[in-house]
């Protein structure tokens, strides 16, 4: 799972010892991560988790050295990841020394304005060198007060998830008030996260709001040390159940957890409201990555359906992908911060839907697909779909080709990201 290699490999920074992650993603977003760790001073030593059956990466990150306070600003680059942006950008305003935060360009469009406010208003000192509220970022790092804030998450939960992290190394508690909050799942497994290194955080739902809380301090609990495992990844399964799905087959994935906070999980029921059949099984019982097996099986002709999917930001290319292909009209709704991902999905995806044929209307917070392809088949001639340097996008398209024939993606490596193995394991999966 990326989403959880993430938050531990910044957890691993704030945390006061020493930490082993077992599984981390080997993939662009966490080798920048692990990057910024070293120049933050801290020993990384990257090995073969032995407990793992299929030879996962294992990482250990040292303890804090003593403080040093540079003479001049550390430069840290996040590549293309906006997860890592937010992120540091809460961290680094807990860490002595002076920073400089950039990446990409197209990172440079992603927004941090609400984030910046909320550790301004904690005491923090973040300076933005070009246009306001992007970066590049100056960050003066100091001891951030704790208290209440009031965060506007409408853009990303990823605002909340950096300060909640952040927030274990306040003076008192810190309690967020998060109006308008999207992708509430991500909280939810930042308050895991935080709760494996040892803290107490813990969230809940209000009238129309989100509310999350924050104790500092992870090594109350647990001792100096921490031994975290990554689970498996419910948003790159996702692109084999839905595959399995269209090309009326059925996969094996193994490796997953059935009780898993990943928000991503959801999309199993999208399937099953589209008509595939899911269940879990046992794995045999030596404690391998396969001790539950989830399966999923095509059940029939695809049915169309209306979706909010403000909480499964992630799946809405998935689930767009597969919707000429439902019989009906597929409406998805409620996904205006698609358009400050990777890219802007929304508009991605209805380029690349119609290049290939099929009919797509674009609203500004969704997308309204008919199922043209449910009564007749889809055309054959040759088409190359652009996914904008997107992950989500390249691996969207791949389902698509499974019911559409003659498609090229004209930039593959787009999936180095978070999966940079997932060409040979969907043709592994699905044939050449």
């Amino acid at each position: 799972s990326k989403s959880i290699s993430n938050r531990f490999l910044n957890l691993a920074l704030l945390f006061p010892g020493e930490t082993r992650i077992r599984r981390l993603l080997e993939a662009e977003d966490t080798e920048a991560f692990l990057e910024a760790i070293r120049l933050l001073g801290r020993r990384v030593v990257i090995g073969s988790d032995e407990q793992s059956n299929r030879g996962a990466t294992e990482v250990h990150v040292g303890a804090p050295v003593e403080p040093v306070f540079p003479s001049s600003r550390t430069e840290i680059s996040c590549g293309a990841s906006g997860t890592m942006l937010r992120f540091m950008l809460a961290t680094l305003a807990t860490e002595p020394g002076r920073w400089r935060l950039d990446g990409t360009e197209r990172l440079r469009e992603r927004p941090v304005g609400p984030l910046l406010e909320a550790l301004r208003s904690l005491g923090a000192e973040i300076r933005c060198l070009g246009t306001k509220g992007f970066a590049p970022l100056e960050i003066a790092g100091r001891e951030l007060s704790g208290g209440t804030v009031n965060l506007d998450s409408a853009d990303s939960s990823q605002y909340a998830s950096a300060l909640l992290m952040a927030g274990t190394r306040g003076k008192i508690p810190l309690e967020i008030d998060l109006p308008g909050l999207v992708s509430s799942p991500y909280l939810d497994l930042t308050v895991q996260a935080i709760e494996d290194f040892g803290g107490r955080a813990d969230r809940g739902d209000g009238e129309g709001h989100s509310k999350c809380r924050v104790e500092p301090g992870m090594s109350n609990r647990g001792g100096a040390h921490r031994d975290v495992r990554v689970a498996g990844d419910f948003s790159s399964a996702a692109y084999f159940a839905a595959g399995a799905t269209l090309a009326s087959g059925r996969v094996e994935l193994h490796g997953l957890r059935r009780d898993s906070r990943q928000g991503d999980r959801r999309f199993l029921d999208v399937l099953e409201e589209m008509g595939a059949t899911t269940g879990w099984r046992d794995g045999p019982p030596n404690g391998s990555d396969a001790a539950e097996i989830l399966e999923v099986e095509s059940g029939g002709p695809l049915l169309a359906l209306e979706r909010d999917m403000s909480a499964l930001p992630d799946q809405v290319p998935t689930l767009a992908a597969l919707a000429p292909f439902a019989k009906g009209t597929t409406r998805i709704t409620r996904v205006a911060h698609l358009r400050l991902k990777e890219s802007d999905r929304l508009t991605g995806m209805a380029v690349a839907l119609r290049r290939a044929g099929a009919e797509v209307i674009e609203e500004p917070d969704g997308l309204v697909i008919p199922g043209v392809w449910a009564e007749q088949a889809p055309p054959t001639t040759d088409v190359t779909l652009d996914p904008r340097d997107d992950h989500r996008l390249a691996m969207s398209f791949a389902v698509l080709g499974l019911g559409r024939p003659g498609i090229t993606v004209s930039e593959p490596e787009a999936v180095g990201k978070s999966y940079p193995g997932f060409w040979e394991d969907f043709e592994g999966v699905f044939g050449p």
